[in-house]
């Protein structure tokens, strides 16, 4: 067995690390430490989708607001409807959705009805246009139907001082045509998150500039703005931060004074040139700087002044996973979205999947049926923190636990579809 005669401290190579967090207990810490204690604004329902809720919503009148037919056919009185054989009954005439029958229904009459119509006086079923025969002005009905068929009641779907969405709740379109027939053309939404995020490091260039040796292109900003945008933050892009300490003192300051949150990539390890915790440090606080997962192992949370603070690591993959799996569900909870845990399912690897034990790994695969609608996960290629392609082909973490090895291909794992978090 190999020795290493060098004391070292644990780096991001190595899978096992006693001072960091485990997953779980660095999202409870981040959890437990923030509220959403932003304020709210009034907006038009066409704007609010994929806002958040500001206050409780109660219907001011029962939805649907009279009891009326669900189909195209007959308004009878229930008793009437034979019991064996036919029955004739009188047509009196039409009650239109918009135009209801102004008359009163007596024993052996009906009244043609649409879909919608409101239920003449005296009646309380319908039968079906398909299930009748017509007769001049006498309409013929079997025994086949039921007392208080196809009608719909006055507030079924909603009743009257009813609470329909609550608090929290992120509004989707069905919810904005649930509102809209409640007759509201406002609503209190939280406002918008306002989240300043910027990218360290001398070898980072903007898209445009020329790449001199040693250089590349800085993704992260765009992959974080994309992120942002989705979730209905508004981005605040500060651009790169050169390394140097001055500068990302003022990047830091500046960021403080306009932002709820303050993202950045890069510069959160121990190289010479990382100046984001030695900053944090002096500005404001850190709550930890390590979690044991893979990729991602360098992640600080804290706060500078009245802002959060989310120091990501720098490569690409690292800074997505990181963000989906600590920093999204935070910047919900500040949003006022309610908490809901996102979907995990079991499928069934199709991959061999490497994994030393000490770290959570969140492997980038390919989730898919197969012929017996059954899920299947395979990964996607190299799982390298800087290989990018890793995360666009991929449409699901494969989350293998902190004590787990390698997985042998037919395993059972842990999935995480990026449609609960994406």
């Amino acid at each position: 067995m190999k020795t290493n005669p060098l004391q070292h401290d644990p780096s991001c190579m190595d899978d096992l690390d006693p001072s960091s967090l485990l997953t779980d207990e660095a999202t409870r810490q981040i959890q437990s430490r923030i509220a959403p204690t932003f304020g709210f604004e009034q907006i038009n329902l066409r704007s609010a989708l994929g806002r958040v809720l500001h206050e409780d919503v109660r219907s001011s009148r029962d939805v649907p607001g009279h009891t009326n037919s669900a189909m195209d056919g007959y308004a009878v009185r229930g008793v009437d409807l034979p019991k064996e054989g036919t029955r004739s009954f009188e047509l009196l005439g039409t009650a239109w959705a918009g135009r209801p029958f102004s008359g009163e229904v007596s024993s052996g009459q009906c009244v043609r009805i649409m879909t919608g119509a409101p239920m003449p006086a005296g009646t309380d079923t319908v039968v079906i246009q398909e299930h009748v025969q017509l007769e001049d002005d006498k309409v013929q009905m079997d025994c086949s139907n039921q007392l208080g068929q196809n009608v719909r009641r006055a507030g079924e779907d909603i009743a009257k001082f009813q609470t329909v969405l609550e608090t929290g709740r992120k509004l989707t379109p069905a919810d904005l045509g649930l509102l809209a027939s409640l007759g509201i053309g406002e609503i209190k939404v939280f406002r918008k998150l306002r989240v300043a995020f910027f990218s360290t490091g001398d070898e980072l260039c903007s898209i445009g500039e020329q790449l001199e040796p040693g250089c590349v292109y800085d993704s992260n900003r765009y992959t974080l703005y994309g992120m942002l945008k989705r979730l209905g933050a508004e981005p605040i892009d500060m651009g790169v931060i050169r390394d140097r300490k001055q500068d990302t003192f003022e990047a830091f300051e500046a960021a403080a004074k306009c932002a709820d949150v303050i993202i950045t990539s890069g510069g959160v390890s121990v190289g010479e040139a990382d100046y984001v915790k030695e900053c944090l440090e002096e500005l404001g606080q850190i709550n930890f700087w390590k979690v044991a997962m893979k990729p991602g192992r360098p992640l600080a949370f804290g706060q500078i002044k009245d802002a959060w603070f989310f120091g990501l690591p720098g490569n690409p993959v690292s800074v997505m996973v990181t963000f989906y799996i600590f920093v999204q569900p935070a910047l919900r909870k500040l949003m006022g979205e309610s908490n809901a845990a996102p979907l995990h399912l079991q499928a069934r690897s199709e991959s061999k999947l490497r994994k030393k034990a000490g770290r959570t790994e969140f492997q980038r695969g390919i989730l898919s049926l197969d012929a017996s609608n059954q899920f299947t996960v395979s990964k996607t290629g190299a799982q390298g923190s800087g290989i990018l392609t890793s995360m666009s082909q991929a449409n699901c973490f494969i989350i293998l636990p902190l004590e787990a090895e390698s997985v042998e291909s037919g395993s059972m794992v842990e999935v995480l579809p990026f449609a609960a978090v994406v």
